[in-house]
């Protein structure tokens, strides 16, 4: 039987701030075309260690593998280049700026025109100009945008703004798609249209997804795989029907957000 590498693998990945450990030696992989979510309680480390995979911050110890490249000594602006791409639980859009502007953001890493030709607009910078925004119109069409794709990203409502955002990170194509908490603070009817997107990016364009989150109805309906952490450490993985029958995971994490319904 062939041996399925991971295009994501995390190994043995601390992070200490001063005498704080923040994540305590957290190893797990991601499978190409998998969604996988990373969950936990408040505190457990998540946010931290996206932030070490995405490059803002760097390993006290350990490596993070991404299709073959090391990862660890990176500049976070070299991610985007290799195909990964990340939005975060605060909305960072350009809000005077209309949606099909904030996408086309999105695909300054894919331009390879240097400045003479941008300036003077011609030959290849005119040819990667119209390839960009036509591939701004498929992702509009693709996040159902349409009729407002004109409209300024700040008048819109905020599961709106949310979707730009994951637009905008669609816009260089990625291999790997990390969402920091892409629903909070969205309403029930948003929330489903956003799980739809990632299943549709999943098994429409095999993109591989890695995703915190705290809304339990979605980890458990979409996800292939699930690592759970608590206090810096991975505490659990598995199926997300291993997870929520693991007894520490009910204690640490299902079971705080049952006792306070």
């Amino acid at each position: 039987m062939a041996v399925v590498s991971a295009l994501l693998d995390i190994i043995g990945v601390s992070k200490r701030f001063g005498g704080l450990t923040a994540v305590k030696e957290v190893s797990f992989a991601v499978e190409a075309g998998q969604i996988c979510s990373l969950i936990g309680p408040n505190g457990a480390g998540k946010t931290t260690l996206f932030n070490l995979i995405s490059a803002v911050f760097r390993p006290s110890s350990g490596r993070i593998l991404f299709d073959g490249d090391d990862l660890t000594r990176l500049p976070t602006h070299a991610l985007a280049r290799l195909g990964i791409a990340r939005t975060f639980q605060n909305l960072a859009v350009f809000k005077h700026e209309t949606v099909v502007d904030n996408i086309l953001v999105g695909m300054h890493t894919r331009l390879r025109t240097d400045a003479i030709s941008a300036a003077i607009f011609v030959g290849r910078a005119r040819a990667e100009e119209i390839k960009a925004r036509e591939r701004v119109e498929e992702i509009i069409d693709f996040l159902e945008i349409e009729d407002i794709r004109d409209h300024p990203v700040g008048s819109l409502s905020y599961g709106l703004q949310k979707r730009v955002e994951l637009g905008r990170a669609l816009a260089i194509s990625p291999k790997l798609l990390l969402l920091d908490e892409m629903v909070s603070g969205m309403n029930q009817e948003e929330r489903e249209d956003i799980a739809r997107f990632i299943l549709d990016l999943k098994e429409e364009l095999g993109m591989t997804v890695l995703m915190v989150e705290h809304d339990m109805g979605i980890v458990m309906d979409i996800s292939d795989h699930v690592c759970v952490m608590n206090e810096g450490r991975k505490i659990a993985e598995g199926t997300p029907a291993q997870v929520a029958g693991n007894a520490e995971v009910v204690a640490a994490y299902l079971g705080a957000k049952r006792a306070a319904a």
